[in-house]
């Protein structure tokens, strides 16, 4: 089985994040990490894989700039058998239907020699937080889509998937080659250890670019998005809050007034 994992190269939380002049997120001069929502992503096809066999590849695919290639090394850490950066100034500041476009070519490309069973791709990012990109992944691929998996389990070509409701479950199924999406209730994600930390520097970890894939500059980037933010504010510092006493009983309606006047209730 030849398995794509897409991961994504996320600001850290816990940073100082920050626009940039032209009012895209910062993603080079700030600490990143590979997005937590992924982790469950890269975990789901690493246990595929033990279930298939040793001949089942673990690709991880990530698209983003050069400190991005972090999120595909931690993967590799993790198991994934090698790498793929695609790295292009041309891709900053690209919406989801321009980054769909870049996974989804180079996702045809590492199936030239052996086509792609698998593309797993976690719920969302934890920065974008859009959760579409699988199923525009899909439609560009051609591909069947099972999104959401809570539960995955394969016999032979067919996947089955568990997505979880407000009010029911769901239970669906797809014949590969398809595009999976796991979210965080799939299953905790492994901590890499060190063989696996030290194995992961002798993988293979390609670097493309546009060009490799076959993608003009000008259908990607800020210039093509069909979405763009116009504006950004700081966050207004924290202020002191509101105390309510009861020294006299009214405590009570004191609070019921405040959090109806604030919308809670």
């Amino acid at each position: 089985m030849n398995i794509v994992v897409c991961v994504k190269y996320v600001p850290d939380a816990t940073a100082d994040r920050h626009f940039e002049s032209d009012n895209t997120v910062d993603r080079v001069g700030v600490d990143g990490l590979l997005s937590e929502l992924d982790e469950y992503a890269v975990e789901q096809a690493l246990q595929l894989k033990e279930k298939a066999g040793d001949d089942t590849v673990v690709t991880a695919l990530c698209v983003g700039p050069e400190k991005a290639v972090d999120a595909v090394r931690k993967a590799l850490q993790m198991g994934a058998d090698q790498g793929i950066h695609v790295s292009d100034e041309a891709i900053a500041g690209s919406d989801y239907a321009a980054t769909s476009l870049v996974l989804a070519k180079a996702v045809e490309k590492a199936g030239a020699e052996k086509k792609v069973d698998l593309v797993v791709c976690g719920m969302a990012s934890t920065d974008g937080v859009g959760g579409v990109l699988p199923a525009m992944v899909a439609e560009r691929l051609g591909l069947p889509q099972v999104t959401l998996a809570s539960v995955i389990e394969t016999q032979g070509d067919q996947v089955r998937i568990k997505r979880d409701g407000d009010t029911a479950t769901e239970v669906i199924g797809g014949t590969m080659p398809l595009v999976l999406s796991v979210t965080d209730q799939s299953g905790e994600a492994r901590y890499p250890s060190f063989k696996g930390i030290m194995a992961a520097k002798k993988k293979p970890l390609e670097t493309w670019s546009l060009a490799d894939l076959g993608v003009d500059a000008g259908q990607v980037g800020l210039g093509a998005a069909w979405t763009a933010v116009e504006e950004t504010a700081a966050r207004p510092p924290r202020t002191a809050g509101e105390i309510v006493k009861d020294e006299d009983g009214s405590g009570a309606t004191a609070l019921t007034e405040f959090l109806a006047s604030k919308k809670f209730i």
